[in-house]
Formats: C-alpha cells, structure tokens, sequence
C-alpha cells in the first residue's frame, strides 16, 4: 500500500514538526497538528502561509505525544498489507520517523517519489479542489493524484 505523506513545520534549520497529513492508496486518510512545537522558531513564511490555516480542526489536534498514538494506530489498519511512505521532501520522510521515536514498523518502507510527481499535475490538483497549498493533508493528496504509478 502507498501511503503519500507531507509535513509542515516550523523552519529548515531545526526543523519541529507542526503537521502531518497522510493519504492511502484507498484514500483513507490521517491529518494531525501539533499544539507543542515551538512557534517562535517559526519561519516567517511558515508564520505567514502555513500557521493561518492550522486549528480548523479541533480533533485533529494533539501533543507530540499524543499525534503519535493517534498515527501508530491509523497506521496498524496497514500492518498486514505492508505500507511503502511515499515523500516528495526527505525532510517529510525524517519527520515521520521522529514522530515515531524512530520506531518504524518492519512492514513500513520509504520512497521518495518526487522523481515522478507531475508538477503540473500537482497545481491542477489544488486548482480542481479548492484547497490552499502548505497544508499537510492537502499537500499529500496532491502528490498522490500526480505521482506516476507506474514508477512506484
């Protein structure tokens, strides 16, 4: 099973996850913000595009903590089907791996897929949805309409 991911997060030296969005193959998807990352060491892109469209979302919201046990167990509805995290950033895919303590499943592997993402695709994606981009889930759901199939 592919699973697209995207994060967002506060700057690229040092960077704190603040979300992450994830989509499946079969669409099932997971969407998650932080309420304890450091907003201080937000970039002030970060600051100006992402942060506005965070909180719309109530329970979607968690500690660290907490954002990890809610993902380990949307995750486990994959567990005997093995999951491949398809990213476009390897920034995503390290994020991923310390929200999880760096304790990834044995059936969890990694691609990245930004080889193969049609960035035209990407744009008509946003355009045909409606939907901001620099959101986690949204980001996702556009890299897997545009990800070339045939290469993953």
């Amino acid at each position: 099973m592919n699973i697209f991911i995207d994060t967002e997060f506060t700057d690229f030296q040092g960077p704190e996850l603040i979300s992450i969005g994830l989509v499946s193959d079969n669409d099932q998807k997971f969407y998650g913000e932080r309420n304890d990352y450091t907003r201080d060491n937000c970039s002030t892109f970060v600051k100006e595009v992402v942060l506005p469209q965070l909180g719309k979302r109530p329970t979607c919201i968690f500690s660290k903590s907490g954002l990890r046990e809610a993902l380990q167990a949307w995750l486990m509805q994959f567990a005997n089907e093995g999951v491949i995290i398809c990213f476009d950033f390897g920034g995503d895919w390290q994020l991923f791996c310390d929200l999880l303590d760096y304790k990834i499943p044995t059936w969890i592997t990694s691609m990245n897929v930004f080889p193969v993402i049609d960035d035209l695709l990407v744009e008509r994606f946003f355009m045909e949805n409606d939907v901001a981009n620099h959101h986690a889930l949204h980001d996702a759901m556009a890299n897997r309409f545009a990800c070339d199939r045939s290469e993953t």
